[in-house]
Formats: C-alpha cells, sequence, structure tokens
C-alpha cells in the first residue's frame, strides 16, 4: 500500500505519472513530495511507487 495525502491506496508498481493520470489534479499547479523528496515533474514518468511510500500531493491555488 501505498500512503497518498494520508490514505493508503493500492497503487504500488504504478509511476507518479501513471497515478496522476487517473486524478483530477491539475498537473501544472501540483508538487509531489514522496518519502520527504520533491519529485521533479520531469522524473513523474519515471518514478515508481513503491509499497510502503508516503507520497504528498499539493495544489497550488492563485489569489488574491
Amino acid at each position: 500500500m501505498v500512503k497518498i495525502n494520508g490514505e493508503s491506496l493500492d497503487v504500488q508498481g504504478k509511476t507518479v505519472a501513471e497515478y496522476l493520470a487517473s486524478t483530477n489534479y491539475d498537473m501544472k499547479r501540483i508538487a509531489v513530495e514522496r518519502n520527504g523528496e520533491i519529485v521533479p515533474k520531469a522524473r513523474y514518468a519515471e518514478t515508481v511507487l513503491m509499497d510502503g511510500d508516503s507520497v504528498e500531493i499539493v495544489s497550488f491555488v492563485g489569489g488574491g
């Protein structure tokens, strides 16, 4: 299981890009942290989620 934003999900073996493709996140406005380290957008397609990983996905919003 992979913990994503506090929720345990059965997505081990998928890449970050594959997981994000199944969500409604705006790819231009997010940052992904895996096990305490930021995952560069250029590495989403090669970063494989492993059992026990902890992932935080943060969405940026504009405003004033």
